[in-house]
């Protein structure tokens, strides 16, 4: 197993252990692999986009581009595993809520065929609320950039 490979503890963070920690399904779950994550400060994560992806048939036919907002879920499913983890949340059922997205910025667009690379740390870190900073890039070229808060909360229960 490479080093780029390994994730928390050394061992390697594939889909089966996101789906693991992510309540995420498709067709919205958008991480695919950790690279790398470092508790209590930052996470490296990977989505590989598909042209069979839904989005794609109608943003936009002709010129298929990831939708930005879709960037910035991708990063929060990352942040949420960071915290999942660092807060050692695992198992407990407890979701990761979007409480505020601040600063967004789109850079380039991202098209189907490539990896897109998903780097998120704490800005700050509480039992209940973080703040993070997020950056998506392509192959260094970086995508979205982004500050967002989130909260950590129960389920909401089955009426």
């Amino acid at each position: 197993m490479t080093e780029a490979n390994q994730a928390v503890d050394g061992h390697a963070y594939d889909i089966v252990q996101i789906l693991n920690a992510l309540p995420h399904r498709y067709p919205l779950l958008l991480v695919d692999r950790v690279k790398s994550l470092k508790i209590d400060e930052e996470i490296h994560a990977v989505k590989a986009v598909s042209f069979n992806e839904q989005f794609f048939q109608g943003h936009f036919p002709g010129r298929p581009i990831m939708p930005g907002v879709l960037q910035i879920e991708a990063l929060a499913q990352a942040a949420a595993i960071l915290a999942i983890e660092t807060l050692q949340l695992a198992g407990s059922g407890k979701l990761v809520y979007f409480m505020a997205i601040e600063e967004a910025k789109f850079r380039a667009p991202v098209e189907p065929g490539c990896l897109l690379d998903l780097n998120v740390g704490f800005v700050q870190k509480r039992a209940r609320v973080c703040k993070f900073w997020g950056k998506a890039s392509v192959e260094g070229k970086v995508t979205c950039e982004v500050q967002f808060t989130a909260m950590v909360a129960d389920p909401p229960s089955a009426n």
